[in-house]
């Protein structure tokens, strides 16, 4: 089933408008230019130096704990910054070259496959929608919704979740694909049964991973060493992912929504949900900005997903202007610790059974 939203409204209008304005004045792509390559290759030559020295040269604890974290942390910086602006085809004007980002995910485990629909998709589609949107569904597990189900320990949630965010990408590399895979859908969206082509990807992609990650360094170190590392890694590589995304999404300052029954649409237009559903943080940390990929700009990135991330820092002056002479809530916290702490207490007042009220934190839908 399919979201319908209201009639676009003269806010996306202007918003569309000042945007393109923007671009034609100042003759600029709206596609990635030489500083995306250059930080591309900088990237890429952190995760192959963090994943040369983790395998061929380190021999101390110390070495391989922090040789992990470096690691995980450019695995990160791959899926914030070349993957996501390749699978949203943002990274260049080429087709191809945006397909070959967005196979640096398969190279990390995952599939390019089922995110463009997961991501791209369900949750782009229909961000903090409930049972629409599969990134912020956490099962019985927790309750990131007001209109999830609660269960009496999820009044620890805000204590307990941490550790399931560090399960994030194992679970996505060794269960999710899989079962997607054996029986595709996400949520509420439909999925088609992968072409012999990507099948082709898919298991090529994790037989290279598991190779690079598990059978090759089992040559130079023991198993259980291996095993322990590639544990390591991961858990801090979930929480990277899964914490960015939080703060972008589940907090008290942003909008959730009910799945609407048949026949009825959202009471309100697509850009007014996706700017409402979303929150910014951290505009002025430079250095944040550029190992996330302007993801702290997330509010601008579901405007114009396929506008480069680069370009977000000078979209968000515009769209918060847009946004005030329309009367749209733009929301965006000063510092990541200030969207931290908003999200540990959306966990905590959810956990508790607290209910925002309405209009602040829930969407209303009316009948078509």
């Amino acid at each position: 089933m399919n979201i319908q939203y209201a009639l676009p409204a003269a806010f996306r209008q202007d918003l569309e408008t000042e945007v393109a304005a923007f671009f034609k004045g100042r003759e600029l792509s709206r596609k990635g230019s030489a500083a995306l390559w250059l930080k591309t290759a900088v990237l890429a030559v952190w995760l192959m130096g963090s994943y040369g020295l983790l395998v061929f040269v380190a021999t101390q604890p110390w070495q391989f704990g922090l040789l992990a974290v470096s690691l995980a942390c450019a695995m990160a910086g791959i899926g914030f910054n070349v993957q996501h602006d390749g699978g949203h085809g943002a990274y260049a004007t080429s087709a191809s070259v945006n397909r070959g980002m967005a196979f640096s995910l398969d190279l990390m485990g995952g599939s390019s496959y089922f995110w463009r629909y997961k991501h791209g998709i369900a949750h782009h589609g229909c961000p903090n929608i409930a049972g629409f949107d599969d990134d912020v569904y956490l099962g019985p597990l927790g309750r990131l919704t007001p209109y999830d189900r609660r269960f009496w320990f999820h009044r620890f949630q805000h204590l307990y979740v941490w550790l399931l965010y560090g399960l994030l990408a194992i679970k996505w590399q060794l269960v999710d694909d899989f079962h997607s895979i054996i029986k595709p859908g996400v949520a509420s969206t439909t999925v088609p049964r992968p072409a012999r082509a990507e099948h082709l990807i898919f298991w090529s992609g994790k037989i290279l991973f598991f190779g690079f990650a598990l059978v090759l360094p089992m040559f130079f170190h023991s198993w259980r060493g291996v095993l322990a590392i590639f544990v390591l890694t991961d858990v801090i590589l979930g929480v990277l992912l899964a914490v960015v995304f939080q703060l972008a999404h589940c907090l008290g300052e942003a909008t959730f929504a009910k799945p609407p029954l048949p026949a009825q649409v959202m009471d309100r237009d697509w850009a007014t949900h996706q700017v409402e559903a979303t929150v910014d943080f951290a505009r002025d940390n430079r250095a944040l900005t550029w190992f996330i990929g302007g993801l702290n700009f997330q509010i601008e990135h579901h405007l114009f997903p396929r506008v480069c991330h680069t370009q977000y820092p000078a979209l968000s002056k515009i769209v918060e202007r847009v946004c005030l002479s329309h009367g749209v809530r733009y929301a965006c916290h000063a510092t990541a610790s200030a969207a931290l702490g908003s999200h540990y207490r959306w966990l905590r007042k959810l956990g508790r059974g607290d209910s925002p009220a309405l209009g602040q934190a829930a969407s209303a839908i009316r009948a078509a």
